[in-house]
C-alpha cells in the first residue's frame, strides 16, 4: 500500500512540475508576443509616413506638369514610391511626353522618372 502512495505523489509532483514548466513557456511566448507586436507598430507608422510621403510628392508632380501650358494633363496620370515618379496616360502631341519627363524631373524629392506616356490619336 505504500508503493501506491509513493507512486501518486511522484505522479503528482510530477504533474506539479509539468504545470509549472508549460506556464513558464506560455508566459515567455506571451513575452514574444508583445515584443513582436512593439515592433510591428514602428513598421505601421513608417509605412503611414511613407504613403503619406509618396501621396505628398505625387501631387507635387502633378502640379508642377498642370502648372506647365505645355502639357495637357487631363489624362495623365502620376504615381510616386520612394522619389521614383511613374507617368502614365496619353497625350495629344510627340512633344508633351518628353516635356512631361523634364518637368517632373525638376521637381525637389523626385529621385527618377519613368515615362510611360502613349500619343493619343487626334479627336475629331
Amino acid at each position: 500500500m505504500k508503493a501506491i502512495q509513493v507512486f501518486k505523489l511522484a505522479a503528482a509532483t510530477a504533474l506539479v512540475a509539468a504545470s509549472l514548466h508549460a506556464y513558464a513557456q506560455g508566459d515567455a511566448a506571451s513575452g514574444a508576443t508583445a515584443a513582436a507586436e512593439q515592433q510591428a507598430a514602428p513598421s505601421k507608422a513608417q509605412s503611414k509616413q511613407a504613403k503619406a510621403a509618396n501621396r505628398a510628392l505625387s501631387r507635387k508632380v502633378r502640379t508642377a506638369l498642370a502648372k506647365d501650358k505645355k502639357i495637357d494633363v487631363a489624362r495623365i496620370t502620376v504615381r510616386a514610391r520612394d522619389g521614383a515618379i511613374v507617368l502614365q496616360g496619353s497625350v495629344p502631341e510627340q512633344s508633351q511626353i518628353e516635356h512631361a519627363t523634364e518637368v517632373a524631373t525638376g521637381v525637389q524629392g523626385v529621385t527618377s522618372v519613368k515615362n510611360a506616356l502613349t500619343l493619343r490619336p487626334n479627336e475629331s
